[in-house]
């Protein structure tokens, strides 16, 4: 696989979503958890979106329960914990794995394009990818990394 292209996932409303969909534009791919200490990043990432989703930038949050089971709701429910305390309006997909033999395989490929101190492996949540507008993964932040401090490397993209 040469980019992200070839990918679809499963949106947070149950539709099939090709990747290739956001050909064109930069991607902020993030695993996500509602009840993780970093939720409140859901804050700044929206504020990104905001900014940015005119000058084709798109963040794709991907929900995920394999961290201390911080993601336990259904679909339904992560959407509205978003939306009531985060106001999110930025494309969220169904809950996926990112680690493991049952890792979707667009973290899959994301992790082998852009390993992190634990190698292909996710550390937590909220750990960001950054995807220039042609679907090539060029660079990884970890949970750690407030959004504010995403602004520089979004910019250069754009």
């Amino acid at each position: 696989m040469t980019n992200i292209f070839q990918f679809k996932a499963t949106s947070i409303d149950s539709k099939e979503i090709p990747i290739e969909s956001y050909k064109g534009q930069i991607i902020l791919v993030v695993n996500t958890a509602s009840k993780c200490g970093f939720a409140p990043q859901y804050k700044g990432l929206q504020k990104i979106y905001e900014k940015y989703k005119d000058k084709n930038f798109v963040i794709l949050a991907f929900p995920c329960n394999q961290f201390g089971g911080q993601e336990p709701g259904n679909n339904k429910e992560i959407k509205e914990f978003c939306s009531l305390n985060y106001g999110v309006t930025f494309p969220m997909f169904s809950r996926a794995e990112v680690n493991g033999k049952n890792a979707h395989p667009f973290f899959k490929y994301l992790k082998k394009k852009l390993p992190g101190i634990m190698g292909e492996r996710i550390k937590w949540n909220f750990t960001k990818f950054l995807i220039d507008k042609e679907g090539n993964p060029r660079k990884r932040f970890a949970p750690t990394t407030k959004p504010e401090n995403l602004y520089k490397d979004i910019e250069l993209l754009i």
